[in-house]
């Protein structure tokens, strides 16, 4: 009985094909080249795969794993064409276009987006006029990983056609350049846009790579030791993560949250702006900071849900109205938007507190923070909020490192979002990266031509590799003074000795401010 259940299981595992979500209606497939599609079917079974631009029948017997690839030859830019795979099961894939394909990969300012908590320069008049079906998006979820993975994920399993709909929480910097090719060129565009706010370099190489610099190979070799089980990983970050919240937090007694109480005085807590970063007063802040604002509820609004938005919180929070946690988020660039139930929503004086975690980089509130009435009325909560530091890790120790999610492991995004790309046919790659990394500026001399090095050797092909130099940031000193993002810059240029490279200066682009310039 045993084994016609597993004879029957083997026959039935792929019951058709099955391909990675980087093949799907819409996409784009480079140009002029060999391109590899690959995926999994039936065990030993015979793939066939027929594209419609010439014709050809490619054909493959897929191993005894289901895991089978061809590399089928794509003509000149052009589309849309449909490309048919069958075992005896049909699959086909529509809208086709073979173009130009770039990866585009950084941290928070490739990450940010037209619309959403990036609200770039002109973004209504840019998304509204965002219609070119030339133009596919392929936008990698945001994943870690301790090995290197074979599987990825994609946001709404598939490509995208580039429209008012599908572009505002797409990346604007990726957004843009694609535009500037696809109409100077007049080709179809791809882009895989695989970026992650607050990032080190050192997370975008392999660690093979990494262990070329002696300073990395035992953290290497110390996370290529750890379990891929991330469950695993959790567990043991969490009990860590207890232990310091009760050791550091005064903001909790007894478990309860007493900052969130709506009888607290805060009447001694210091003020702050919302949204936006966090003020000059807390500049280089890590830790937790609790943050307070006195909201008057109009009484037509008592006895009914409200809806409440915070944008994003750099890195996690938990919300409390009145006290009472009504909702929590983990990560930097998530939009928060929690409902307020009816029987929690009394006329008068109500008390909004937010516990904000920040593990990293930059911490704040960004996007568009207001309550809104089931009637669609709104108050605003930008401006004036109350705010007293609990914990600063460059007082108590630092957080607890929560390896399951972190994206500033080494290795961890080259293992998740970029390995399991290898082979897709791209012309080249785009990067924005350098703001983490710029207290090891020197270091990076070293570290950011390893990521071209790395990327190529792993594509075997020689493609472009542009960057964008910092921006302007911080404000103006009156007298020279070191500076770390100078430096940081200095660094970047260096690696125009890479042969291939391109970099675009946006000294005059940046704003004192926002370490995120709005001008795309």
């Amino acid at each position: 009985m045993l084994v016609v259940i597993l004879l029957i299981l083997s026959g039935t595992a792929f019951a058709k094909i099955v391909l990675p979500p980087i093949f799907s209606d819409n996409m784009v497939l480079q140009q002029q080249t060999n391109a590899p599609i690959w995926g999994e079917a039936q065990p030993m079974k015979t793939v066939k795969v027929t594209t419609s631009w010439d014709g050809k029948t490619y054909a493959v017997q897929a191993d005894k794993a289901g895991k089978w690839k061809v590399t089928v030859h794509t003509p000149v830019a052009g589309g849309p064409y449909e490309i048919a795979l069958t075992d005896g099961k049909k699959v086909n894939l529509k809208n086709v276009m073979i173009g130009e394909v770039w990866i585009c990969s950084g941290q928070s300012n490739m990450e940010m987006p037209l619309g959403g908590w990036g609200k770039i320069t002109n973004y209504q008049k840019e998304i509204a006029e965002a219609g070119h079906s030339n133009i596919r998006l392929l936008q990698i979820e945001q994943i870690n990983s301790t090995q290197p993975e074979t599987n990825i994920k994609v946001r709404n399993d598939s490509w995208q056609v580039c429209s008012p709909i599908t572009i505002p929480e797409f990346s604007a910097t990726a957004y843009f350049f694609g535009r500037e090719i696809s109409e100077k060129q007049n080709v179809p565009v791809g882009l895989i846009h695989t970026s992650w706010g607050g990032t080190n370099v050192e997370s975008w190489i392999s660690g093979e790579v990494l262990k070329e610099m002696p300073e990395f190979v035992k953290t290497v070799e110390s996370i290529q030791k750890m379990p891929g089980d991330k469950k695993i990983l959790k567990a043991e970050y969490l009990k860590e993560l207890t232990a310091w919240n009760n050791r550091v937090d005064e903001g909790f007694a007894e478990g309860k949250p007493v900052r969130a109480a709506a009888s607290l005085d805060d009447k001694d807590w210091e003020s702050m702006n919302f949204p936006g970063e966090v003020g000059p007063q807390l500049a280089g802040f890590d830790g937790v900071m609790w943050v307070r604002k006195e909201i008057e509820i109009p009484a037509s609004w008592a006895g009914k849900d409200i809806q409440l938005s915070l944008g994003a919180i750099d890195d996690n929070d938990i919300t409390y109205w009145n006290g009472i946690e009504i909702g929590r988020t983990d990560g930097p660039t998530l939009q928060r938007k929690y409902i307020i139930p009816e029987k929690m929503v009394k006329a008068g004086k109500a008390i909004l507190a937010i516990r904000v975690l920040d593990t990293g980089g930059n911490c704040g509130i960004w996007g568009d923070l207001y309550l809104r009435s089931t009637n669609d009325e709104q108050i605003s909560l930008s401006g004036d909020w109350k705010y007293q530091v609990a914990a600063d890790t460059h007082k108590v120790g630092a957080l607890p490192v929560d390896r399951s999610v972190d994206p500033n492991l080494p290795t961890s995004l080259y293992n998740a979002m970029i390995h399991p790309l290898i082979s897709y046919g791209i012309r080249g790659a785009i990067w924005y990266q350098g703001e983490n990394n710029s207290s090891r500026a020197y270091q990076y001399r070293e570290l950011f031509p390893l990521v071209i090095e790395n990327w190529r050797r792993d594509w075997k092909q020689d493609f472009p590799f542009y960057f964008v130099q910092l921006a302007n940031f911080m404000h103006e000193v009156s007298q020279p003074a070191e500076s770390e993002w100078a430096e940081l810059r200095e660094a970047q240029m260096r690696a125009l000795a890479v042969g291939n490279t391109g970099m675009a200066v946006i000294i005059d682009r940046g704003d004192a401010n926002d370490i995120h310039p709005k001008d795309k």
